[in-house]
């Protein structure tokens, strides 16, 4: 989970900090049957809540708390981003804020303040219901992953690219193949990272890495080729045209000394940011809803009570809407709790200290790597009532009418500069889509499996383990109420 950065660290009382040995560092203390987040809480105990460790021969410090806008650079990421061409991994700069800026106005434009997005999620989760009632129908269990990650990943293709995938589309099947090969890869605790002139070496990891990047950046050339041949300035589609957009008028803008090459509008650049959104888009709000139905199927109450909810303020004669999200507390409650519990990335994608500065008493030199272990954050035990208990009554009000945010320990999206950009877009997604799966179905276990495992199989992201649903439709609602798409 750590990667290598120089570092400097001068603290006004003696840093704790774990054993290291020369060449490996601290290595020998990480070895250990657990994830790398469980980890460093446990190591909380023994340490506190900021301690330093040693990478190879690099310094790495954790952090509970504070966040620095920085992004350092490793062997797997410039693989992953073209060594940082992009926002989530691009370091902060110029260029970076500039990108952002785009990025953010494209959402505004066609993510969380359109009437048009929120339509486009409505279809595809009636769309996946179509596919829930098919196989209630049939009797059969279903791995619902598939179908989360296409229906997501219809919502971002929209957004970024205006299409869309049916069902078996082999353009699809590849782009599974090459999500699961990026986050099985990237984020693993790869020595190469931790040892950058271990890549003269043969590197399998390496080598599948380079093999899914290649398979996505062919897509996303395809893609961009496509909008570029199409293109009107007087019509803005998507994302992608939004770019290219900035693009053109950053190299048209004769009075600014500046190409569109030195304020990073390269076509690398757009490439990159695009895939970001899509990358980050797709992976996290299906790893959410993965989270969310496992936690639905092991708490049948919670189910219950959402859909009495939805019953009492929806109603059967129409679908929840975004504008029902005020009337509808328990549902956020339960799906803020699964963020808690669950958090998509437990630990956030490393910082970089830009100036020498300070956290609590210690002093942190510019180029200082900071790692927040959100898992830690989510499971203080001084912050939460039984943290490991799946309970959305605590995100709720003493009436339960309305929400609250109990602890300030409480940042699934990140925080700062650095906060996520598609926040607002992924809280759209979760709530259309699971108000109108439990409005007509009710998810269980199916005969002879059990419960789905709550371990996850740390990453990019928290993965759950695969698992089969059964769904089950609510009385009143027919079978063929849906249309397939």
């Amino acid at each position: 989970s750590c990667t290598p950065v120089q570092t400097s660290v001068q603290a006004s009382q003696d840093l704790p900090r774990l054993p290291a040995l020369p060449l490996i560092g601290s290595l020998l203390s990480l070895w250990s049957p657990h994830p790398p987040h469980v980890l460093f809480k446990g190591l909380q105990g023994k340490y506190g809540h900021t301690y330093s460790l040693k990478m190879g021969s690099h310094k790495v410090l954790l952090k509970k708390g504070k966040t620095f806008a920085g992004r350092p650079r490793t062997v797997t990421t410039d693989v992953l981003t073209r060594d940082g061409k992009d926002i989530a991994f691009g370091d902060y700069s110029a260029t970076w804020r500039f990108h952002r800026k785009i990025v953010h106005g494209a959402l505004c434009m066609f993510g969380e303040g359109s009437a048009s997005i929120e339509k486009i999620i409505c279809a595809e989760a009636q769309s996946l219901c179509s596919v829930l009632s098919e196989a209630a129908a049939a009797g059969l269990a279903l791995d619902l992953s598939p179908e989360l990650t296409r229906a997501v990943t219809n919502v971002i293709c929209s957004l970024c690219f205006n299409s869309s995938y049916r069902r078996g589309d082999p353009e699809f099947e590849a782009m599974l193949e090459y999500s699961q090969g990026i986050v099985d890869t990237v984020a693993k605790d790869s020595l190469v990272d931790i040892f950058p002139w271990l890549q003269i070496f043969p590197n399998a990891d390496l080598c599948l890495l380079k093999q899914c990047v290649s398979i996505r950046d062919e897509l996303l050339q395809k893609k961009y080729d496509e909008h570029k041949a199409d293109y009107s300035d007087h019509v803005q589609r998507d994302l992608l045209d939004a770019l290219l957009r900035a693009k053109r008028s950053a190299e048209n803008n004769n009075t600014a000394e500046v190409s569109a090459e030195s304020v990073g509008l390269s076509e690398d650049h757009l490439l990159m940011t695009v895939g970001d959104i899509f990358g980050a888009g797709v992976e996290t709000t299906t790893t959410v809803l993965k989270w969310a139905v496992i936690y639905l199927i092991h708490h049948p109450q919670v189910q219950r009570c959402i859909q009495e909810e939805l019953d009492s303020k929806v109603g059967w004669g129409r679908s929840p809407q975004l504008s029902d999200r005020g009337s509808l507390p328990y549902l956020e409650a339960t799906i803020r709790e699964v963020l808690r519990i669950r958090p998509v990335a437990p630990l956030l994608i490393p910082h970089v200290a830009l100036s020498d500065t300070s956290i609590g008493d210690f002093t942190v030199r510019k180029g200082t790597r900071v790692i927040i272990n959100l898992w830690s954050l989510h499971h203080d035990e001084k912050e939460w009532k039984n943290p490991e208990l799946f309970d959305p009554g605590r995100f709720l009000n003493s009436d339960g009418t309305g929400l609250i945010i109990p602890s300030p320990s409480y940042l699934p999206f990140g925080a700062g500069v650095r906060v996520c950009l598609g926040e607002a877009l992924a809280k759209m997604e979760l709530f259309l889509f699971l108000s109108q799966i439990l409005q007509h179905f009710t998810l269980s276990v199916p005969p002879g499996h059990s419960l789905p495992s709550l371990e996850g199989k740390f990453g990019v992201v928290l993965q759950p383990a695969k698992y089969k649903v059964t769904a089950t439709p609510r009385p009143g609602w027919e079978r063929n109420k849906w249309q397939a798409h």
